[in-house]
Order: structure tokens, then C-alpha cells, then sequence
């Protein structure tokens, strides 16, 4: 991978956020690439968790199996989003499943390579854990705005943000209504009604099974 790229990989995650260039160029350099297609595994519950992995690229869904052996969703995972940090600091399995959503470019940092660098720069240390613990707040106020959003807003967020996964305005939902449904909190009846609601306002369009085109993306970023 070239540098330049690992770099922009690097300071797309929080916990290495506001390093000084060289640090930032020492972390690079531990990055490998991983080009991935829709459907293909990231990893599987069970399996050793040696390394981070950072989306730069498209969406990917972090999924568990439940006892009746159906898959829930637990998190989407879009460029900036990483999972894995436990593996950081300590050897562990997976817990969930991730998979490619739609093509994405996944970069991975191991942990042996990681703990390494740790070693050698307090102030990489100290910037993970205050990056870790701002995370922490930040989830809880997800799940806070999770609750109290309605599902138009939740769902115009969502178009948006896979537009932007996508970089294209026309895409297909890389997930299935049901499963998006199951994501949002809400019913497949509710998103088909809400999608309808946004074609008559003038803010998408709908084709096929699943096709969306965003026309109006300032009007739907209202919505939220």
C-alpha cells in the first residue's frame, strides 16, 4: 500500500487522531491493504482477532448469530469506522462476524505490530486511551439520539451516509428492507412507507428492488 494512502487510512480512525506526522508515518507503515468484494468475510466468530480494521472504503456489517441460528445485526461499519481495538491490547477471539456489504477498502494494523510501536511512544499511548474513552461517550450518545430520532430521520441518515459509502447519488440498498428494518429499530413496512413518502416529497427516486437515486440531498438532510 502506498504510504501516502496508509497515512490517509491512519488519520480516518479517532484513537489516531491529532498525532504529530511522525508518528502518524510509523503507524503507516505497519498498514497492510485488504480490497474486498460484497459478501466476501472480513472475519468469523471464534477466530483469533490479531489486528484493527479500519473501513476506508464502502460499508461493512458486524453481525452475531443467535441461538436459533438467525443473524442479527449489531453495527454498520462506513469509511472512518473501525472494530477490533480490543485486539490491541490484549489476545482475544472474535466475537461477531463482519462482511462486506458492498466493495470496500479495509486496512488492518496487527496487534503484535501495534504493541511495538506502543512501546516506543508514550504519546501514542496517551492519545489511545483518551480516544478510547471519548468513544465511549460517543456511543452513548448514539444510543441516546437511537431512541429519541424518529425513523424518517433515521432513515434519511442512513441514505446519506451510504451515498456517501458509495461516493454515487444512484446505488442499490446493500441491505435487505428487513434487515435494514431490524438496524433502524423499526418495521419493513415502515421504511417502504417512509421511502415512499420521500419519492412523493421530491427528495429520492425508487426502481427496481432496492434502487435509490438521492435528488434532493440538502432536502433530505433536513429531514434529520
Amino acid at each position: 500500500m502506498h504510504i501516502h494512502d496508509a497515512e490517509g487510512c491512519v488519520r480516518l480512525v479517532p484513537i489516531f487522531k491529532n498525532l504529530d506526522a511522525g508518528t502518524i508515518t510509523a503507524i503507516a507503515q505497519l498498514v497492510h491493504e485488504h480490497n474486498v468484494a460484497a459478501g466476501d468475510t472480513l472475519f468469523l466468530a471464534g477466530t483469533d482477532a490479531d489486528a484493527l480494521y479500519i473501513v476506508a472504503r464502502g460499508q461493512v456489517k458486524v453481525t452475531q448469530d443467535t441461538v436459533s441460528g438467525r443473524e442479527q445485526m449489531l453495527r454498520l461499519l462506513q469509511a472512518g469506522d473501525f472494530d477490533g481495538e480490543a485486539v490491541l491490547f490484549t489476545k482475544t477471539e472474535h466475537n461477531n462476524n463482519a462482511i462486506a456489504l458492498t466493495a470496500s477498502q479495509v486496512c488492518t494494523i496487527s496487534r503484535s505490530d501495534f504493541q511495538q510501536l506502543l512501546r516506543q511512544s508514550p504519546d501514542l499511548a496517551l492519545n489511545v486511551l483518551n480516544a478510547l474513552g471519548q468513544r465511549v461517550v460517543t456511543l452513548e450518545n448514539q444510543a441516546t439520539a437511537a431512541n429519541t430520532a424518529s425513523v424518517a430521520e433515521r432513515l434519511a441518515n442512513y441514505l446519506l451516509e451510504t451515498s456517501a459509502a458509495m461516493g454515487d447519488a444512484e446505488f442499490t440498498l446493500p441491505l435487505r428492507k428487513k434487515d435494514l428494518a431490524l438496524y433502524l429499530g423499526t418495521s419493513a413496512e415502515t421504511i417502504s412507507r417512509r421511502l415512499t413518502t420521500f419519492e412523493d416529497d421530491g427528495l429520492i427516486e425508487q426502481s427496481g428492488r432496492g434502487h435509490i437515486k438521492i435528488v434532493d440531498a440538502d432536502g433530505l438532510g433536513l429531514v434529520i
